[in-house]
């Protein structure tokens, strides 16, 4: 079993597992891509760095040096986090056991440019399966996206209802499913009164109880409310240990807020390590 599954490659996640690995615990990173700092093309205010660099160079960059030092790095999407005594981590490709968890995958995505969209996000909206599922039994579900993580969230509903709708929004199925309507087309605009009540795309106006947004990957904000991590203000809750209402759950950089920057991540990744590292060591004790 692994002592720490860093989820994120980023620097706060590539940071901790660094000084993790400094103090000989066995640690995996997980990471899908370089995140959104990977989308920044001009970055000169990081300490050491005399030429600007691009965010794809310091996430590469961040990545050699783990490796280096003998860090494992996989370039997997994470799924799923299922939490007992210990925690099992579910990607794309395998699952794998862990002491502890860190949550270093940025912050949460931002609301999808659909009309109607942000006016419907807790009126409708909901962003956990898990969370929610259940208050929709035998209803009208529909479920927004079309890759792996809308396929794990689909199984999760299957549970409450026969009635699902996928909306890909024109984008291709990505994954085979069984078990509910896929619509293609896009959507153009949800529509409701004070309460969502239908998802309009090209094919026509399809009523529903609820829309669940499983688009693209999952972000840290998901993986703690699934497994009941307090949230505020859509940041994750930690203590000054950087560890969440759940024992071995930890989480660092964007996704528990502050000052969005690569020397704020990194900070917060060292700052994790040394709670994580002590976390395990009275564990064992």
């Amino acid at each position: 079993m692994t002592d720490v599954i860093v989820i994120g490659g980023g620097p706060a996640g590539i940071s901790a597992a660094v000084y993790l690995k400094r103090f000989k615990l066995d640690v995996l990173v997980l990471m899908k891509d370089y995140g959104s700092l990977g989308k920044t093309d001009h970055i000169e205010n990081y300490y050491g760095f005399p030429e600007p660099l691009t965010g794809k160079q310091v996430v590469d960059n961040g990545v050699q040096q783990a490796r280096r030092l003998g860090i494992e790095v996989r370039l997997e999407e994470v799924l799923n986090i299922d939490y007992t005594d210990t925690f099992s981590v579910k990607t794309n490709h395998d699952e794998y056991p862990g002491k502890t968890v860190l949550l270093a995958t940025g912050s949460a995505r931002a609301n999808l440019q659909i009309p109607g969209f942000a006016s419907f996000v807790g009126k409708g909206i909901s962003y956990c399966a898990i969370c929610d599922g259940f208050l929709y039994r035998k209803k009208a579900i529909g479920l927004l996206g079309e890759g792996e993580f809308m396929a794990e969230e689909l199984e999760v509903l299957k549970n409450f209802s026969s009635n699902i709708t996928v909306f890909t929004n024109g984008k291709p199925l990505a994954v085979p499913i069984e078990g509910a309507t896929v619509i293609a087309s896009p959507v153009r605009r949800l529509v409701g009164e004070d309460l969502l009540n239908s998802v309009v795309t090209d094919e026509g106006t399809h009523p529903v109880d609820v829309l669940f947004v499983a688009v693209g990957t999952p972000s840290a904000t998901d993986f703690a409310l699934r497994m009941g991590a307090f949230i505020e203000n859509n940041v994750i809750s930690v203590d000054d240990k950087f560890m969440t209402n759940i024992p071995g759950l930890f989480a660092a950089g964007d996704c528990i807020g502050g000052l969005s920057q690569i020397a704020k991540a990194v900070s917060d990744g060292a700052h994790a390590a040394l709670s994580i590292n002590k976390f395990i060591r009275s564990k064992a004790s």
